[in-house]
């Protein structure tokens, strides 16, 4: 058991100053002036006056076997470790495949996610990679997602980007489809994630299964929708049609064109766009190239979770209502996930937690009713040191 007392509480929504008991890995209460265990009962005290309690964050788009490699085999990412995880906060994460699903597979990336589970977090991954057909374990998009544990939807899928298969409309639609029934029987996400890059497209795709299909606007997932000015506005629209949009939270760069991920977040909110349609990812991990017109790699920036806290930070100084900065990295992709107890912090709710300071600067992170941050430093790591 663990009992926090006097923390600001963001659940995400303000509680205000509340006590919160942990019980195993559930949250067992959140009030205030929780009375103390009884003498003797197997209870940490933890002193969070002046610090803030969150629902852990929820990265939804993790390269955790490591990504790249667009510039040659030297250029291949090394796996996410636990501590790249748990150190920004993050106590579920769903990892992919990108651009390589040749010399990387599922069945790798499945693992990782099954060894990081063992560990202490919680991460489930996407079948398929950038490319289409999807490489897939079962032989089908439909038969991953129902048969194995830790898949819960597809992707990412490439489209409008130089490095896709180039799908066409109807490989798009299959694909959500099976996504779409495959999420029907299992209960699982269901989803298409769909990578974005600077093709002249956009999300014509999207917008013409819109009005093509019978498929429900929330199958469709696309990400990285802040990397230009023009793909942002398109993005912006197409929520309104109910189609769930994912900012990426891209390392800083003055160079890089992408709207920066909270001014995207506080505009959308400012748009007065449904606050729960938006979601927040790392793209941690994952290679970040820079092309020329040719296709010639430039340069290379390396993802990572670890900014998902400051982006959430920025935005709520550029005016986004604080419950509606954290719902967008833990509540909102919880429902889009059908995580049923992930999240939140209330009572019966995963005890999936953060404290931090109110600069957000993680102090402990529980996940799953365990410690395994404390006073800024990771109290749990892998068998390799990390």
């Amino acid at each position: 058991m663990i009992l926090f007392r006097g923390a600001r509480v963001w659940a995400p929504d303000d509680l205000g100053v509340c006590d919160l008991l942990v019980a195993g890995d559930a949250i067992a209460a959140v009030a205030r002036d929780l009375p103390l265990p009884p003498v003797g009962w197997p209870c940490e005290v933890v002193d969070a006056a002046g610090l803030w309690l969150l629902p852990g964050l929820i990265d939804a788009h993790t390269h955790l076997g490591g990504g790249g490699g667009e510039g040659g085999a030297e250029t291949r990412v090394p796996p996410v470790a636990l501590t790249q995880l748990t150190l920004a906060g993050v106590t579920t994460a769903v990892g992919l495949l990108g651009t390589d699903g040749t010399t990387r597979n599922l069945a790798d990336l499945l693992a990782v996610a099954r060894g990081l589970s063992a560990l202490g977090v919680d991460a489930y991954c996407y079948t398929g990679s950038y490319e289409v057909p999807p490489v897939t374990l079962t032989g089908s998009v439909r038969g991953d997602i129902v048969h194995l544990d830790r898949v819960v939807a597809a992707g990412e899928v490439a489209i409008s980007d130089h490095r896709s298969s180039q799908p066409t409309f109807d490989e798009l639609v299959r694909i959500a489809a099976d996504c779409h029934v495959a999420g029907l029987m299992t209960r699982k996400a269901g989803l298409l994630h769909l990578h974005l890059g600077d093709g002249p497209r956009g999300l014509a795709l999207v917008r013409r299964a819109l009005d093509e299909t019978e498929l429900p606007p929330r199958v469709f997932h696309p990400t990285h929708v802040n990397r230009n000015p023009r793909l942002w506005d398109e993005a912006l629209a197409i929520s309104d049609r109910g189609v769930p949009i994912d900012i990426t939270a891209f390392p800083d760069d003055d160079d890089d064109p992408a709207v920066p991920a909270a001014t995207a977040l506080a505009a959308y909110v400012a748009a007065g766009k449904d606050p729960r349609r938006v979601t927040l990812s790392s793209d941690g991990g994952g290679c970040l190239p820079t092309f020329d017109a040719a296709g010639n790699l430039l340069k290379m920036d390396v993802g990572s979770s670890g900014t998902l806290l400051p982006t959430l930070r920025r935005a709520i100084a550029a005016g986004t209502p604080t419950p509606l900065a954290i719902a967008a990295a833990t509540a909102n992709v919880a429902d889009l996930f059908r995580f049923a107890r992930k999240g939140r912090l209330a009572v019966g709710a995963q005890a999936d937690l953060l404290l931090v300071d109110p600069e957000l600067a993680v102090s402990s992170v529980v996940a799953r009713g365990r410690v395994l941050v404390r006073e800024g430093r990771a109290v749990v790591r892998g068998l390799f040191g990390a």
